[in-house]
């Protein structure tokens, strides 16, 4: 009986077999056939703001090294090297941008210069240092995800004025 009431406090106490693992660790984030995550990686609800933040922020995403859109037109040296994310939220879903921003190589090709930001896997050239390490976090990319699914015709989302 001691024994059995210890099981369930252990079970209680740490959530094993009770909830998913919060936020998923890269090594089980899989991508669908169709290059799609349907499932947000953490439970926490994301903010389309911080994703702004983490987008524009050179030592996060910086994805404006090589994006631009209509938030961030006004700032200097935007990349053109990737594609313009204007209504980026019409093209594609949140399940297809989560998929892309979690493993760029993954769904777009080994040959993308598109950082994988959500992956532990080492690229050609990663510092020792880095090995193991994701560029951002689990609730990061679900931020960045909340952001460019905010850039559609519909909710018209205006991050910086």
């Amino acid at each position: 009986m001691m024994v059995k009431l210890l099981l369930i406090a252990v079970f209680l106490l740490t959530g094993v077999g009770v909830h998913a693992q919060d936020p998923t660790p890269p090594e089980l984030v899989v991508i669908s056939g169709d290059n799609r995550i349907e499932s947000p990686l953490t439970t926490q609800a994301p903010d389309p703001f911080r994703g702004l933040d983490i987008f524009i922020n050179v030592k996060l995403g910086n994805c404006v090294a090589c994006h631009s859109n209509f938030d961030v037109a006004a700032m200097q040296f935007l990349g053109e090297i990737g594609p313009n994310l204007d209504w980026i939220g019409d093209r594609l879903s949140e399940a297809e941008l989560r998929a892309i921003l979690v493993d760029s190589k993954a769904v777009l090709g080994a040959d993308t210069i598109m950082p994988a930001f959500y992956t532990a896997r080492a690229g050609n050239r990663t510092l020792e240092r880095f090995v193991g390490k994701t560029i951002l976090t689990a609730m990061q990319v679900e931020d960045v995800v909340a952001y460019l699914s905010s850039l559609s015709k519909d909710t018209a989302f205006d991050g910086v004025d």
